[in-house]
């Protein structure tokens, strides 16, 4: 009697502590959308650290590289993408790469993006920030 007694207590105890975690840790994602069409964001140089584990990875392809792996988007003119992006982070600061090399950084309100008024090429990298980490997006579209 006292060893199956003991027996319930121990898994009492274990499962009050959450030996047997339920949660997972997962990278978050990021989607584009246009026109109610959804494109998933490459991801690249991503940290975490929650609880006592640590995730930290950085990408060894350069951005143009990265962009060869979307999808590009086809937009018009001053068409307006929205960002969906896993996680709420509290911030995000997206960067525009021209064809010309240069680089500027875009304003976004409400989670949405103004394409440029002329055509042509353009690579965007999002830099998003949580309290427990950083992960930096990458996505191109071609406007016409």
């Amino acid at each position: 009697m006292n060893k199956l007694i003991l027996s319930i207590l121990i898994v009492i105890i274990l499962t009050g502590c959450n030996v047997f975690p339920t949660d997972t840790l997962s990278q978050p994602e990021g989607k584009v959308i246009m026109n109610g069409e959804q494109y998933k964001m490459i991801q690249s140089d991503y940290q975490w650290k929650e609880d006592n584990v640590e995730i930290s990875t950085k990408s060894s392809a350069d951005i143009n590289e990265l962009a060869e792996l979307f999808e590009t988007i086809e937009v018009e003119k001053d068409d307006t993408l929205k960002f969906k992006i896993d996680k709420n982070p509290t911030s995000i600061t997206v960067a525009k790469l021209n064809e010309d090399g240069t680089t500027d950084i875009v304003e976004m309100k409400d989670n949405e993006i103004k394409m440029p008024s002329q055509s042509g090429y353009y690579i965007y990298q999002l830099i998003t920030i949580w309290s427990k980490g950083k992960q930096t997006f990458v996505f191109d579209v071609n406007v016409e």
